[in-house]
């Protein structure tokens, strides 16, 4: 294969809703640009973007696939995108490496939740994007429904280049806007002809309403088309390109994927208007404000957005190259962790099929192997300009937790490898190792994304793995002052162990001064790691206590902490005074009034008004209007306190707190009541105290899970 130069090269993601046919657009884009000579299927399990096992037994995409086409003298990297919500995490690494978004709209649903996901992350990306409303051959296809909800959800940037003449059953015409044709499709082909007399007035009124929004997008552009009241078929092309590179006109084209109809109009479409990588308005900025101008002739700078393993090529690392040249033998360095590394390949992906080539361009999307230590958000360069480092990927937030268990315990380090693998391939997943919930929490974007997980466990690593429900970090305080003692006394032959320790313990309080009924020799204050105030008062007088066994006290309070005295929990915000004990001259030691400590202050807190407090979170909840009043009702359902709303088009964000506890699996449920098309954030606040009757179920199922233990 030929080394394509960057003027050449042209990089887009297909994007959208998870039936709108994008794998079936790719294999149509590869054959009409020679690549295959036969189109494979989705239900036929052969198509080049869809060959994983798992792709393969859910007939959809679950990664995204790397592939490219050649048409009319230049490559076309495609990233084939899944399309449903909870893959977001490769919908986001996509578009941030490409010049534009394709998206593929369904004919019959019009805009759906992958719609309308591709269209969050490409304006956050600032990523052009193109419509493509798909499958107009079926027999309930709508385009102008489509067309419609494309301006209510997205503006009046959406704008129609292209329309069909006979969509439905039997659909083979479409009235080119730009090229001011009609185009008939047959066997994969376009033959253009003047546009029919029906259709005349139509195609010429969309057509000066383009020109007139293309040519805003350039003021010398807008001043000729004022002087002519036209522009020329170049200076429209032109004003196409850079009206899509800065976002303001979004093009609907039309196709038939599976039928092969419209397809290589948009390639060329693509070609022609998609901005080389070097062209673009707004190129890539490196971390220190430096702009990547995307020249074969600089110093390289190539960047990881996406890792795969191998079984028999170990791990592939995918690179976009935003500046030099890539090539075989090359040696570069790990911009992050400044490690040399040499890249022993250069491969052009076609999915699982892959071609060595002897270097790569800048603005090329490859993929190498062998790298020893690149992880994705690594950035390769060169020694000379290692500061060239690009800006991550914000990968998207984990808004499902579970917390994962081997079933057989001699499997736990194989559970644990197999989970750092499919963490490091796909950055929206989260791991923790929960050190207070004695848990491996495992964060997902929802219930399909731990399903896949599930599959690569059972069908790719063979191992048996129990999912539950995560614990929540409850908290153990008082709300009373109450004394205690504990004498501990151990005999058995030599020296024996003695101790004795009075406390009184008090709840804290910001800003309480620091006075109790006894007189403080000396006070130690101390923040907890989990949060909350642990202040020590040594309140001994006349040597009852060595102060030489004050620290042991300590050592066992903080071990009942870690583990409070109701549930287990973290225990905080409390005062403690130890204002007397007893020692003996010969068996009183450190480990004497360690226990003696600890046992005196569980006594103590029982006594003390002991409450659980649990952690609340700020939830943000944006749905559709019309949905409001149901995701209201759930969120009061589940404990939540709604603080305010806020309206923004067709959707309203409602902020509350809301318990975490009750928070399990809301990703699922909201996705119920709204359609799939309801979001959430959620950010912990602070922790409150749990009502009477949550506290008593709370007691009553550690006792029964303690009853269980013994």
């Amino acid at each position: 294969m030929k080394v394509y130069q960057t003027s050449d090269i042209r990089n887009i993601a297909l994007v959208g809703g998870a039936k709108a046919g994008k794998t079936t657009m790719a294999e149509a884009m590869a054959f009409c640009g020679g690549l295959i000579n036969r189109r494979g299927t989705v239900d036929g399990k052969n198509t080049i973007s869809d060959y994983r096992d798992i792709e393969l037994d859910r007939k959809y995409s679950v990664e995204t696939t790397l592939m490219y086409t050649e048409f009319g003298g230049k490559k076309v990297n495609i990233l084939d995108v899944p399309g449903f919500a909870d893959y977001q995490g490769e919908l986001v690494a996509a578009l941030s490496v490409v010049e534009a978004a394709v998206v593929v709209v369904n004919a019959q649903s019009g805009v759906e939740v992958g719609t309308e996901i591709a269209n969050r992350y490409a304006a956050k990306l600032n990523t052009p994007m193109l419509f493509v409303v798909n499958h107009l051959d079926a027999e309930k296809a709508n385009f102008d429904d489509s067309v419609n909800q494309l301006k209510d959800y997205f503006g009046s940037k959406c704008t129609v280049l292209q329309f069909p003449v006979n969509q439905g059953l039997g659909f083979n015409q479409v009235v080119d806007i730009v090229a001011n044709k009609l185009l008939t499709f047959k066997d994969g082909k376009a033959e253009a002809s003047d546009i029919p007399a029906a259709y005349a007035d139509r195609a010429e009124e969309m057509r000066m309403a383009l020109v007139e929004e293309a040519a805003a997008a350039d003021d010398e552009l807008m001043e000729k088309y004022f002087e002519n009241g036209d522009l020329t078929p170049g200076e429209l092309s032109r004003a196409l390109r850079l009206a899509i590179d800065k976002r303001d006109l979004f093009p609907i084209l039309c196709s038939s994927a599976k039928e092969n109809m419209g397809v290589a109009r948009l390639l060329e479409f693509v070609c022609d208007n998609v901005p080389a990588p070097s062209a673009v308005n707004s190129p890539k900025q490196t971390k220190g404000g430096k702009t990547l101008k995307c020249d074969s002739a600089n110093p390289t700078v190539a960047f990881a957005f996406k890792s795969a393993k191998d079984k028999n090529l170990g791990e592939i690392t995918y690179l976009r190259i935003y500046d030099g040249e890539l090539a075989e033998a090359q040696d570069v360095v790990n911009s992050v962790n400044q490690s040399k590394e040499r890249v022993s390949q250069v491969l052009v992906c076609s999915g699982k099929e892959r071609q060595r080539v002897e270097k790569a361009s800048a603005g090329d999307i490859v993929c190498t192997i062998k790298l020893k230590d690149v992880k994705i958000n690594h950035t390769l360069t060169t020694p000379k300009n290692t500061d060239d480092v690009v800006p991550e990927i914000e990968f998207p937030t984990p808004i499902y937790n579970v917390a994962v268990k081997a079933a057989n315990s001699n499997d736990d380090e194989k559970v644990g490898v197999a989970l750092k693998d499919m963490c490091n391939a796909d950055r929206s997943l989260s791991l923790e190792n929960s050190r207070e919930l004695r848990q491996v929490i495992l964060g997902c974007q929802g219930e399909l994304h731990l399903n896949t997980v599930k599959w690569y466990f059972e069908n790719q690593y063979k191992l048996a793995v129990n999912f539950t429900a995560p614990n929540v970090p409850y908290r153990e305080t008082i709300t009373k002052s109450a004394e205690a003692m504990y004498r501990h006394k151990k005999q058995s032959g030599g020296s024996g162990q003695f101790g004795e320790v009075h406390m009184l313990i008090e709840p804290y309080f910001e800003g309480m001064p620091n006075q109790t009924k006894y007189p403080i020799r000396d006070t130690q204050e101390y923040t907890l790691d989990w949060g909350g105030k642990l202040v020590f008062n040594n309140c001994i007088v006349g040597g009852s206590i060595d102060a030489r066994f004050m620290p042991a006290i300590l050592k066992g309070i903080m071990e009942k902490m870690e583990q409070g005295p109701l549930t287990g929990s973290y225990a905080r915000d409390i005062v403690v005074n130890i204002y007397d004990g007893k020692m003996h001259p010969v068996d009183s030691n450190e480990t004497a009034f360690k226990i003696a400590g600890r046992t005196a202050f569980r006594e103590a807190f029982k006594q003390a008004g002991p409450k659980i407090k649990e952690p609340i979170y700020d939830v943000a909840v944006t749905v559709p209007t019309e949905s409001q009043g149901g995701v209201m009702t759930d969120l009061q359902g589940r404990r939540a306190i709604v603080m305010g709303m806020d309206a923004e088009g067709k959707y309203t964000t409602l902020r509350a707190k809301a318990p975490l506890a009750e928070m399990n699996r809301y990703c699922t449920a909201l996705s119920s009541l709204t359609s799939g098309r309801g979001t959430f954030t959620m950010a912990f606040s602070s922790y409150e105290l749990v009502p009477a009757d949550v506290q008593q179920a709370l007691l009553k199922a550690y006792e029964e899970a303690a009853g269980e233990e013994e």
